[in-house]
Formats: structure tokens, sequence, C-alpha cells
């Protein structure tokens, strides 16, 4: 039996092509301050697994002053090391590009009410 390739998923056109399995993972993972997961918001720059399993995503957050900055980053790792076949998983911060609204999938806008 001819084992099926998952084919990437994209949110938006400014949005990286990131694994389904992954990419599921990091919806589970939410912003505390906005009820939108980090996927959704455009935070996710960057997540890609290599052929033994590793995983390295890079990231944002909405600001650099976010509470959160410390835990964020525990979250993605944990929810990434849940998906079957990562053994590994590097969560970078970085800052640039900045963030801003316009990096929130269609969806994210409609839950926040801002279309």
């Amino acid at each position: 039996m001819e084992e099926k390739k998952q084919e990437p998923i994209e949110q938006e056109s400014t949005a990286p092509s990131i694994d389904e399995e992954i990419a599921n993972a990091l919806r589970t993972v939410y912003d505390p301050e906005i009820p939108v997961n980090i996927y959704e918001l455009g935070l996710i720059y960057k997540a890609e697994k290599n052929e033994n399993g590793r995983v390295h995503v890079q990231m944002t957050l909405t600001s650099p002053n976010c509470p959160e900055a410390a835990q964020l980053p525990i979250n993605v790792e944990s929810a990434v090391l849940s998906v079957p076949g990562v053994s590994d998983v590097h969560v970078e911060l970085v800052w640039e590009p900045q963030w801003t609204p316009e990096k929130m999938s269609e969806a994210a806008k409609l839950q926040l009410n801002m279309m």
C-alpha cells in the first residue's frame, strides 16, 4: 500500500507552507490576550521539518512587551512535539518582520470582527 504524502497548507499569500499536522498542532496554541490561535494570528513565520523529524519554528509575538514572551515558545515546542514523527523542536523567536494585523488569516479577522 502506497503511503499518501501530506500536502502543505497555506493560510494566506504571506503565510508559509507548513505540514498540515504541524499547522494543526500550532492551532492548539492560543495567545492568552487574544482569543485566536497563534497560527491564524500569523505569528508563525516558518515551521520546517527535516528528514530526521527535527522541526525549526520561527515565530514572533504581537508585541515585544508581550507578557507571554517566555511561555508561548514553550507552548509551541510542546504542541509540535506532540506530532507523530517529530523528534525535536527548536523555536526561534524573531522580531523581523514585525507582526502586524495584516498577517492574520481571514478566519482570525472574522473572529475578531475586523472584516
